[in-house]
């Protein structure tokens, strides 16, 4: 993971998007390049005198340069070297899009090793859910989500949120380089809520050809959902990274009816790297 994009947001859990992009950097001796995301989408109007169609930007150019001067700010505070486009070393630079909002994410995006965002909320000043969507069917690439509250560690105990399917056998391959540097991995099974596909044994033994040693469980959920399952036994063995296959369901049966991947999305505490 030696190339990392963080698209810069003016929202309330900005610092911790960009204290996990620099752990995770810290980790590969990355280069993570960043990229302002405008908030809101272009919004069309026509001119009442001149009777035609013209663009406005609610983000405009002064909006752009103060996430220019976040992200820059806290690298400078971190002691990151500003580098060259093929550093090899930790080191940061700046990406002059030619569009914004989200189709750049989806677009610029085929090109990073992971993209890092901040957890969507239900608030509207909170990263937003079609940010995540761009990025995750978009652009072919793991994205790391951030929480609300900035991690002290990432990928050293790690949990494969297993549920047999497509998505997360692409998630857990994506995951690999953490995996290999991760002190604990635990591969958790919910009971009732995985498809038909390899067991957690079978992806422990997967793990451990390619020298990872994991523990595999099956945990009983009684009432509760998936989701709730996973996060609590994420929290309860100390975990500090979660992964998991994104929308094994549909994305409109998740938004109607709930599920899995729509839990974990607006409810984790800690970092969730992401895969569709």
């Amino acid at each position: 993971m030696k190339t990392i994009l963080v698209p810069v947001e003016l929202h309330h859990i900005v610092q911790s998007v960009l204290e996990t992009a620099l752990l995770l950097g810290r980790k590969f001796d990355a280069r993570i390049e960043a990229f302002a995301l405008s908030a809101a989408s272009n919004v069309v109007a026509m001119d009442p005198v001149n009777s035609f169609t013209v663009v406005l930007r609610e983000h405009d150019l002064e909006t752009f340069e103060q996430s220019r001067g976040i992200f820059e700010g806290f690298m400078q505070d971190q002691n990151v070297p500003r580098g060259e486009g093929t550093d090899t070393r930790l080191s940061y630079g700046w990406v002059e899009q030619t569009t914004d909002g989200d189709d750049f994410v989806g677009s610029i995006g085929r090109v990073f090793d992971i993209i890092v965002l901040g957890r969507p909320g239900s608030g509207a000043a909170g990263p937003r859910m079609t940010t995540l969507e761009a990025a995750l069917f978009e652009t072919g690439r793991p994205v790391l989500l951030a929480p609300p509250t900035p991690p002290k560690t990432i990928g050293d105990n790690i949990m494969i949120a297993w549920n047999c399917s497509t998505e997360q056998a692409r998630a857990t391959a994506l995951a690999m380089p953490l995996l290999r540097q991760a002190r604990r991995v635990t591969i958790c099974t919910v009971e009732g809520a995985t498809v038909p596909g390899p067991t957690g044994e079978q992806i422990a033994r997967y793990l451990a050809l390619n020298g990872i040693h994991a523990e595999s469980m099956i945990v009983a959920p009684g009432q509760r959902p998936a989701g709730m399952v996973i996060l609590m036994q994420a929290e309860a063995i100390g975990c500090d990274l979660v992964v998991k296959g994104a929308y094994t369901q549909s994305r409109l049966r998740q938004m109607i009816f709930g599920g899995t991947t729509q839990h974990i999305i607006t409810r984790a505490t800690l970092p969730v790297l992401l895969a569709h």
